[in-house]
């Protein structure tokens, strides 16, 4: 059984990722009640019912903000059942949310007379704050397609089966900003960078040329033996903590080169030691 919370702040891309759980055989429902939660997952997760459904997604959001003070100890009332409750949450860059509702005819759940949009983000954030840190999955869906956020909801629900931690290797460029969702950020810039070879420019990570570029550097190979020995250290200790999906992002200046290979052979290593890994390239479009 499948029991997972989409939440996150307003204008993030939550009905497309309830969207998605319903395509991959979830049943829904939107703005259910914090204070329901455990009744609703007790009714219908219950095997003996003839009711009962295997996976069910529920949204909560700010607009359920008269129940969110009970939320924490719903979570807990719903562990004592002995469900297992993950939450998935989505959030934005600050910028990013203001142009998509200024794009739109949409009001945002905070806004009053004396609150601006800018404002009514900042409430939120803080009001949805619990649930961030609660959260299995964060996703950052600032540079996120719709198809790239179906996507990555549709590799977690898949990841669910899969006993043990579950890594997504994200590559990106710093000056497009850094991922709001990642657990571990690793900075490369510091490598020989392949932009600079006017032959390797129209190439990225994942092309044998670049490949054959970052190999020959030794500074490039004591990186990556650094990177896998603090991963090797310390991710087991995450999965002891029962902690179920992390967010690796590597970043170089334009996310194209050194980030890119980097992912790639990470991916690889630890797929190798029967983690189960996912990529993710942010700016390879």
């Amino acid at each position: 059984m499948s029991f997972l919370i989409v939440s996150g702040l307003s204008g993030s891309g939550k009905t497309i990722a309830l969207q998605a759980l319903e395509d991959a055989g979830f049943y829904c429902i939107d703005n259910l009640p914090a204070a329901l939660l455990p009744h609703f997952a007790r009714e219908v997760l219950d095997p003996k019912q003839e009711n009962g459904l295997a996976n069910v997604a529920v949204g909560i959001d700010a607009r359920n903000r008269a129940f969110l003070a009970e939320l924490p100890e719903n979570l807990k009332r719903l562990k004592e059942l002995g469900i297992q409750c993950r939450i998935i949450f989505l959030e934005a860059e600050e910028p990013i949310l203001v142009r998509r509702f200024q794009g739109t005819r949409r009001k945002h759940p905070m806004i009053d007379d004396r609150t601006s949009l800018l404002e009514a983000i900042h409430v939120e954030k803080s009001l949805l704050e619990p649930l961030a840190f609660a959260s299995s999955l964060r996703i950052d869906t600032s540079h996120t397609t719709p198809h790239e956020l179906r996507h990555q909801v549709n590799e977690f629900v898949r990841g669910q089966d899969h006993a043990g931690l579950t890594i997504l290797f994200e590559s990106f460029g710093f000056k497009h900003g850094t991922p709001l969702d990642a657990d571990y950020v690793f900075d490369v810039r510091c490598l020989p960078n392949p932009y600079w070879q006017t032959d390797l420019r129209r190439y990225t990570g994942l092309d044998a040329p670049v490949v054959q570029f970052m190999e020959q550097y030794e500074e490039v190979e004591h990186m990556f033996a650094e990177l896998t020995a603090f991963l090797e250290t310390w991710l087991p200790r995450f999965a002891r903590e029962d902690r179920s999906y992390m967010t690796i992002a590597i970043g170089c200046t334009g996310g194209q080169h050194r980030s890119v290979y980097f992912v790639q052979r990470l991916a690889r290593h630890f797929a190798a030691k029967n983690y189960l890994t996912q990529v993710r390239h942010r700016e390879l479009k």
